[in-house]
Formats: C-alpha cells, sequence, structure tokens
C-alpha cells in the first residue's frame, strides 16, 4: 500500500497536480515528509497539507479488523479451501486430500532424486479437465535451474494419462497452460514475482510452483546469514501469494552438508551410534538448504530420501514446532557428544 500512486487517491486535481510536479509520486514519497516540509516543497498552506495527508493516509492503512472478523475469515477461507491431489494415495491421505491450496509446500532433497519430475506430474494435474481429477487451470513454473522438460512432461502425461493425451492436440493444449520463466539472477527472479501476483488473477493461474530458489543463490554467500536474509521479502511474498489468491505454491529446495554444531535432523540420521563411531562422517550429514528463516514460512514439508534403491517421503506440517524440537533433541547429542569427547 505504501507504493499506492498518489494521483489514484482520489485527491483534488490541483493538490495531485501538484504532488506530481515536486515527484511526489506514492504514498511513501508523501508520507516520508513532515507537514512543514510538504508546505514548503508544495507553496501551499498548513491546512490543505494536513488534508491532503490525512487523505492519503486514510487511503493507505489498511482498514482495521476485529478478532471476530478475523475469526470469521478464516472460517470462509477454510471453507473455500481445496486440495490438488497428487494421485499418490498415501500422500493424499497424509495430507487430508493433497497439496493443500492457500499453502506454502515445499519439496526438500538431493539432485537426481525427483524433485523436478514430482513438480512436472503436478503441472499437469493443474491443467487437467476437473472430470479428469485436474484444476483445469493455468500453471506458472519458475525454472531457475533449466530443468523443466517439455518432452518429459508429455512423456510423464501419456503414461499417467493414456486416456487424455492419446487425443488428437491435447498434449499441446495441456503443454499451453503452463508458462515456464527462467530467471537468471535473484534480481530477475523478484521482477517475475512482482508481476506475477496479476498474472495469477487474470488468467486463472492454479498453481504456481518455484524449482528451485536454492539455485539462485548458493554460490552468492558464503554464511547462511546473508543468504537467509537476501530471500526473506521472497518467502514472504510467496507465503502471502498463497494466502491471498487461495492456490497451491509449491517450491523445491536442495541439501547441503552440515557439521556437528548445526541443527540435527532425525530423518538425517538413522543410525546415530555408528555416526559417532567415525567423528569424520559428522560432516557428511544433510540437512534443507536455505536455513531457519525460510523452513519456518513453509506451512509443510516434504522431504525425498533414497535408501536401498526405494524412495521414501516424510511429511513435517509444522516446521516451527518440529524444529524447536529437533533442537533440543540436537542440544541433547551434543552435550553426549561432548561427554565424550567427539566435539571440541
Amino acid at each position: 500500500m505504501a507504493n499506492k500512486k498518489i494521483a489514484e487517491m482520489g485527491l483534488p486535481k490541483p493538490m495531485a497536480n501538484l504532488f506530481a510536479a515536486r515527484n511526489i509520486l506514492t504514498a511513501k514519497d508523501a508520507l516520508s515528509m513532515t507537514e512543514f516540509e510538504l508546505m514548503e516543497l508544495l507553496d501551499v498552506g498548513l491546512a490543505e497539507v494536513i488534508s491532503a495527508v490525512a487523505h492519503i493516509s486514510e487511503i493507505t492503512c489498511p482498514p482495521f479488523q476485529t478478532a471476530h472478523s478475523l475469526m470469521e475469515d478464516r472460517v470462509h477461507n477454510e471453507h473455500l479451501a481445496g486440495h490438488l491431489r497428487t494421485q499418490l494415495k498415501g500422500l493424499d491421505e497424509a495430507l487430508c486430500g493433497g497439496i493443500p491450496f492457500g499453502a506454502l509446500t515445499e519439496l526438500v532433497g538431493p539432485p537426481g532424486i525427483g524433485k523436478t519430475q514430482f513438480c512436472l506430474k503436478l503441472s499437469l494435474l493443474a491443467a487437467l479437465p476437473v472430470n479428469y481429477g485436474g484444476l483445469n487451470g493455468r500453471v506458472i513454473y519458475i525454472d531457475i535451474e533449466s530443468k523443466f522438460s517439455s518432452k518429459r512432461m508429455i512423456e510423464i502425461g501419456a503414461k499417467s494419462f493414456p486416456e487424455i493425451f492419446h487425443l488428437e492436440g491435447m498434449a499441446q493444449e495441456m503443454a499451453g497452460r503452463i508458462l515456464v520463466l527462467r530467471p537468471a539472477s535473484l534480481s530477475e527472479f523478484t521482477e517475475s514475482l512482482q508481476q506475477i501476483q496479476l498474472s495469477v488473477l487474470q488468467h486463472q493461474v492454479k498453481l504456481l510452483i518455484v524449482d528451485s530458489v536454492a539455485g539462485l543463490v548458493s554460490g552468492e554467500h558464503e554464511r547462511e546469514a546473508p543468504r537467509q536474509h537476501s530471500l526473506g521479502w521472497h518467502i514472504s511474498f510467496l507465503k502471502s501469494l498463497a494466502e491471498f489468491s487461495r492456490i497451491p505454491i509449491v517450491v523445491t529446495n536442495q541439501v547441503r552438508s552440515q557439521s556437528c554444531g548445526d541443527a540435527m535432523y532425525s530423518f538425517q540420521v538413522q543410525n546415530k551410534h555408528e555416526i559417532v563411531k567415525d567423528p569424520e562422517r559428522l560432516e557428511l550429514h544433510l540437512v534443507a538448504a536455505l536455513g531457519i528463516h525460510w523452513a519456518h514460512a513453509v506451512t509443510i514439508r516434504l522431504i525425498l530420501e533414497a535408501s536401498s534403491g526405494q524412495i521414501t517421503l516424510i511429511m513435517v506440517r509444522d516446521i516451527s514446532r518440529w524444529r524447536s524440537l529437533q533442537y533440543l533433541h540436537h542440544l541433547h547429542f551434543l552435550l553426549w557428544l561432548l561427554l565424550r569427547g567427539f566435539c571440541y
């Protein structure tokens, strides 16, 4: 709201023209100055400035809400909520119907485990007609690592939905509903997100996929803290967009190695005692990239692991609570290591 243009706020035309002539174009520009500064710059009286500022403030500030109205909004949104079915029975049951609308779902796993394949399948499901279990909508696919393959998507569609994709022209129609963006830098990714909100409303977008944000920042910062900070706006925007537009948003995330001092995850430590026997392996544990600030904004985290030729999927719903429990577990384990002289 701070970037709302003064010209669109319904001020008297002479006053609006004065603001424009002095290059005061947005609410933020006007409200960042004192009344006396505006008087001097606009060359008008105090009463006129106070009236204009009051009008701009009223338009800019969001209306207050009572606790009762917030509760009603929540009930209404839950009534409108839906799910994008993955057609994986066990996963859909665990998710109470599929990937939830209005939420941010994260898919975490090492390279080559199938994160992009999963996203391609979800894209098809969102584009399919409703009578085939789809959402009959468009998809925005932000392909940061250039892994999107139209050929592979058609192959998945032909195998999973042969009754549809064998119809003449249907494969092209489904593919035409998926818009692929390929930002080459973090700044381009930021611009893409800023343009997406309007597209979601105008073009009946039913799914947004980001694959994967970690690819943009993996080489930009050596320390984790700056990396988390650089993505703060992006994760907040994605979460707000999911809640506002009531569509499912799926983001993929990579994994990174952790040291003995990092937080420990139960799904990454299969045999704690075996690891302690070989202290050098403490550097080989894998955790989700992008850090705790990113994780706290995620509604659901789906973790893909490969073991004995099989892929295991672990679901975490409440990331904040889970991370707190894992941190306590880590403290106990670290104390256990210290008592045995493995950490210094």
